[in-house]
């Protein structure tokens, strides 16, 4: 059945991660008309405690028929319209862990709730006007930030930053509309159309599309991150590189060539980018099973990084193994680390540089010593940029779906503008036009599909 359908009734769901014998409190929220009377029925506060709506309750839930006590909790009561989602909300705040909340989640089902879908709350949010769609994804954002400025980014948006902006050049467009039809219905009482004030006030609106349309790398970079691979032969330092730069034991580090035999990943935050950091089994030319898988999984990282990190050896200089894996990398985003530069009087560069002609940044660092990190990560950023994907003034940042529909209204509009170059009719203007209008309401939601709804809110958590 087609979410937007189901959207009826009342509905409950645990909204909290439970996590076995660690979560100190677990929150089980229900939504609808029945909502108040599932709380009445299955939550006993003792005393005078005033019940009215925005207040929390102390009490106990029990069983209704066998009084059976379930857990002591608190009770938050929120009706409509002054809830998250436009309706009668009450949230049962138990003690953590999974038996508790999942007993009071199985009562309230019991008691007529059925089990909300993923993102229904949001859905009903958005359904009954308390938020528009651009801010129901920033919603989604911001429970999956992995980062301080992913989570920025996404408040930006649920503070309806993005939406206002859409809204408008939305309006914008339709004021162009019915100033045309006007001219359509009334062309002999109104004097004669001004095209380059209209064509004008299209090219404006289009310029502010590109400048959304550019936020979505920027956007992406914020919700995916970057992966980065730190590639090189056996024994360059790969390994304490990755303990040095994520400030903790996460590799083996020892003398022995071949001790990382698989891929260890590490979750960093470089200037506000989530960094995904795979420090890979040294590759080389082995006859050891495990470690030839290993390797095989090296290539295969590094192939599918964002940013390779290739680590030589300062005290050995390039060797022929070097050039057999900097073969193998060459075509990726690349940054040379050479590592142990502690343990070298005099590092030469231009052995390097002609082994490499067009690398574009290099570091030098002392992992053993935590030396060299801070130039690593600004030698990342500068990667970056050169990407055309700043990672600075991210207030605003759109999605791949929200791109797809500024584009649309991007190409309505350069339509326009050759319809009018053509001389055709005013009826070709506002086809265009109206054209513009729907993409940009797809964003906001004021023009929306079944399809699109699933799409979006199939991708969020049940109890959101």
């Amino acid at each position: 059945m087609s979410q937007i359908f189901a959207t009826t009734g009342t509905i409950a769901a645990i909204a909290t991660a439970v996590v076995p014998q660690q979560g100190s409190v677990g929150i089980v929220r229900v939504s609808g008309s029945q909502a108040l009377q599932i709380a009445e029925s299955i939550f006993h506060a003792p005393g005078k405690q005033v019940v009215e709506s925005h207040r929390i309750l102390y009490g106990y839930i029990r069983h209704p028929q066998t009084q059976l006590l379930v857990d002591e909790a608190l009770l938050l009561i929120m009706k409509a319209p002054r809830s998250y989602t436009r309706e009668d909300v009450i949230e049962f705040q138990c003690h953590g862990g999974i038996i508790a909340v999942q007993q009071v989640l199985k009562l309230c089902l019991e008691q007529g709730a059925r089990l909300a879908q993923p993102g229904e709350f949001t859905l009903r949010a958005f359904l009954n006007g308390r938020i528009d769609l651009s801010q129901a994804e920033s919603i989604s954002d911001l429970v999956g930030a992995k980062s301080l400025q992913a989570a920025q980014t996404a408040l930006a948006g649920l503070q309806g930053k993005l939406a206002d902006s859409i809204r408008q050049l939305r309006a914008k467009c339709l004021d162009i509309v019915a100033e045309i039809e006007a001219r359509i219905d009334f062309e002999e009482d109104l004097p004669p159309l001004d095209d380059k004030a209209i064509v004008s006030e299209i090219k404006n609106v289009s310029a502010e599309i590109a400048k959304l349309i550019a936020t979505a790398d920027k956007g992406e970079l914020l919700r995916t991150g970057l992966k980065v691979a730190i590639v090189g032969r056996p024994n360059v330092g790969k390994s304490s590189l990755l303990n040095a730069w994520s400030r903790c034991d996460r590799a083996i580090v020892t003398d022995l060539p071949g001790t990382t035999r698989d891929v260890v990943e590490s979750q960093l935050v470089v200037g506000g980018i989530p960094v995904q950091v795979l420090d890979t089994a040294g590759i080389r030319d082995t006859q050891d099973l495990v470690e030839k898988i290993g390797v095989e999984r090296s290539r295969n990282a590094a192939q599918a990084a964002d940013l390779v990190l290739f680590t030589i050896d300062a005290t050995t200089g390039w060797t022929k193994e070097d050039q057999e894996i900097y073969e193998q990398v060459k075509h990726r985003p690349l940054i040379l680390v050479i590592n142990k530069i502690d343990l070298v009087e005099v590092w030469e560069t231009k052995d390097i540089q002609s082994k490499i002609p067009n690398l574009k940044s290099k570091i030098l660092t002392a992992a053993a010593k935590n030396q060299g990190i801070e130039a690593l990560e600004t030698a990342i950023l500068e990667q970056v940029k050169m990407e055309n994907i700043q990672a600075s003034d991210m207030d605003l940042a759109i999605n791949q779906r929200q791109a797809a529909a500024l584009i649309k209204a991007k190409t309505s509009l350069e339509q326009v503008q050759l319809t009018m170059e053509q001389q055709l009719p005013f009826d070709f203007w506002t086809i265009d036009l109206r054209g513009a209008i729907n993409a940009l309401g797809e964003i906001t939601g004021e023009e929306v599909t079944e399809s699109i709804l699933d799409r979006i809110f199939s991708k969020f958590c049940i109890g959101k």
